[in-house]
């Protein structure tokens, strides 16, 4: 094995130190071992298409590395895989103004696709924390989500074309970036949250749409999650939202502590709100939270007056993840019907907190599309392995409250190595054997992506 890698990749584009091992063998999450025996990063499709090859010849496993921000252990390499980074695939090879398209290199960061957007007076609208060292591939590949679903929707709805390495290194060109192309199975959004477990996405064809107008923001108090949804409901029908956040009052208390952050109203809530929208929209958005302090649904509320402060708003939310990390999460990604996110979210920190009265239990996520972000805190007393364990113990009863209202075990991170044993709580057996058998005709020698998934 060693000698057919090296004749593939010359150094410095084949590691096996231990450092390197470390850094590219593991995506964000901490709770898996991590054991990769070499680490590669190809140029080209050629390249790409002949490790596969050789994977399936002498038996190794590859494991897809992009910017390693995942959260399910998507990109973790235990037993001995070849790491595949993307890194050096990085480049944009087109733009087609008129068809509104970048050709881009799976290894693109999230930011460089959208700051060229930008530069050619266009606008890539998926958009989260980690958008400066994802990159493209990994989005695609877990069909990312982000800040900006509620009026854009998911990485999904942006994917033209797609060039992906099979499982027996065959390149499949998946519809050519076309507008119509009404020629049967569109095997694009086969790969499309895949997880690289179907094949390697080595190049994409990216829709961009104009550059909205000015943004302006507002936070809002709350004391009732459900009046939350009701403000939802009243705001859109008066205005059009880019995004609707939430978070609870611990998550605020991290956040501010962690980035030295101003609280941003005067009392504190149980709950708060950051609504996004175009600044044309001003005076309906001021209408529509008049409306609702008259209501009695909000506490209170600020709207920004400056690009400045409407950053300043956005970190109270975007940098939550961040603050939360010296904490040791468990975290939990799941999506049920607006409709029924209040009675969901008291059922589950009902059982949460009966099960761990000890753990504090920090809530946010997108509201506005139906996405809860649960994150359990390790308290500094309690081992690392005991604090994963209790946690993940509960995770079939999570997972039945889950299944009970027809929602997802997993809105946006992937399953990975971390849900996989729980993908029956959203997929039925029927959607398990068709899965499978997938796997089996893209992968017939199971050499990508290992164990993840199914």
């Amino acid at each position: 094995m060693s000698e057919s890698l090296d004749k593939l990749f010359s150094p410095p584009r084949i590691k096996r130190d231990a450092a390197a091992l470390a850094i590219w063998g593991c995506d964000w999450t901490r709770s898996f071992p991590v054991a990769p025996s070499a680490v590669v990063f190809p140029e080209t499709i050629e390249e790409v298409q002949a490790l596969v090859v050789l994977a399936n010849e002498e038996g190794l496993q590859l494991v897809p590395s992009g910017g390693r921000t995942g959260l399910s252990g998507g990109a973790v390499a235990s037993h001995g895989e070849v790491v595949v980074s993307f890194d050096r695939m990085n480049r944009i090879l087109d733009f087609a103004s008129a068809d509104r398209l970048i050709t881009c290199q799976a290894g693109v960061v999230t930011q460089t696709l959208q700051d060229f957007a930008t530069r050619q007076g266009y606008f890539y609208p998926v958009d989260f924390a980690s958008a400066g060292s994802s990159q493209l591939g990994g989005n695609i590949a877990t069909n990312a989500g982000g800040i900006r679903v509620i009026r854009y929707g998911m990485t999904r709805n942006w994917i033209a074309g797609l060039r992906v390495v099979t499982g027996t290194g065959e390149l499949l060109d998946c519809n050519q970036g076309l507008v119509k192309n009404a020629t049967g199975y569109d095997f694009r959004h086969l790969f499309i949250g895949s997880e690289g477990t179907l094949g390697f996405i080595v190049e994409a064809d990216v829709r961009l749409t104009r550059i909205p107008e000015p943004q302006q923001v507002m936070v809002l108090g709350f004391e009732k999650f459900r009046d939350i949804l009701k403000v939802l409901s009243h705001f859109q029908s008066l205005v059009e939202l880019s995004a609707f956040e939430f978070f609870s009052e611990l998550a605020l208390q991290k956040v501010t502590a962690h980035r030295e952050l101003q609280r941003p109203l005067a009392d504190g809530a149980q709950f708060y709100a950051l609504l996004e929208f175009d600044a044309s929209a001003a005076e309906n958005a001021t209408a529509a939270f008049e409306h609702a302090v008259t209501e009695g649904w909000v506490s209170d509320g600020v709207l920004s007056q400056s690009d400045a402060q409407a950053a300043s708003l956005w970190q109270l939310r975007e940098g939550i993840s961040e603050s939360l990390a010296p904490f040791s999460p468990y975290k939990n990604d799941l999506s049920v019907r607006i409709s029924e996110m209040p009675e969901f979210l008291d059922d589950v920190d009902g059982m949460v907190r009966a099960c761990y009265p000890d753990f504090e239990v920090c809530w946010y996520g997108h509201i506005g599309d139906g996405n809860l972000h649960l994150n359990i805190l390790k308290p500094e007393d309690v081992s690392i392995d005991e604090f994963y364990h209790r946690c993940h113990e509960i995770s079939p009863q999570l997972f039945e409250l889950v299944r009970a209202r027809r929602g997802s075990i997993s809105a946006e991170h992937g399953v990975g190595l971390l849900k996989k044993e729980f993908l029956q709580y959203s997929r039925s057996s029927a959607d398990l054997k068709i899965m499978r058998a997938l796997k089996m005709v893209l992968d017939p020698n199971g050499v990508m992506n290992p164990g993840k998934l199914l």
